[in-house]
This record gives structure tokens, sequence and C-alpha cells, in this order.
């Protein structure tokens, strides 16, 4: 089954910095980032944060001046840094992108397994 990797999530105290990656299943795979998420226990996921294939990057506005999206497009893998961290920030966070296959018609939609980012002290 084709799926984003995701890894870097895990338990932090207070001010403690995470870095998230994710990445494409193999490197046949065209990989269009399409954004990172985050998710609580029963609500809907929320966009954190997106960067173009150009570098143009957005964040949500807790995100912002704390985390640091980047791309590493040779390598097909888009980063989180994720600095002066809160409980509140405390979530499942998920990657997002459309992938392409030689053989495939069309671009197909992939999330991350999810990794989990607890803050606390």
């Amino acid at each position: 089954q084709v799926q984003l990797v995701e890894s870097g999530g895990g338990l932090v105290q207070p001010g403690g910095s995470l870095r998230l990656s994710c990445a494409a299943p193999g490197s046949m795979f065209v990989f269009d980032f399409k954004g990172w998420y985050r998710q609580a226990p029963g609500e809907q996921r929320e966009l954190v944060a997106i960067v173009t294939s150009g570098g143009i990057t957005k964040y949500e506005d807790s995100a912002k001046g704390r985390f640091t999206v980047s791309r590493a497009n040779a390598k097909n893998m888009v980063y989180l840094e994720m600095n002066s961290l809160k409980p509140d920030d405390t979530d499942v966070y998920y990657c997002n992108a459309d992938l392409w296959a030689p053989g495939w018609s069309s671009r197909r939609d992939y999330w991350g397994q999810g990794t989990q980012v607890t803050v606390s002290s």
C-alpha cells in the first residue's frame, strides 16, 4: 500500500524542538507536497504549513515565528522544524501530498501515517 513516510515526532518539554520529516515512499514517485496538518482526537485535520515547489511558505497563525517548513526536492522530502513548542501543539501531525508513478494516468492524493507530537513537562 502506498503511503507517505513520516518520522520525527515524540515527547518534548515546553520550549523544546522537534523536526518532522515527510518522504515519498520511493524514488520513482513524483512528489507534489500539499501541506502539514495536525489533528486532535475527534477533531478535523487543520492545516499547519505549506511550502510550494518554488519555496513559498504559509503558516497557520499559531505556527508563525515558531515553525519552519522546508523541502529537499532532490530527495522528495519535506520537513517541519518546530521550535518553542507549547502544550497546545500536542496533536498527531500528518503530511499530505500528491504522488504520481510511471504508468499512472493521474496524480493521487496520499497522507502520511501520522506522527504523535506531545509537549509536556
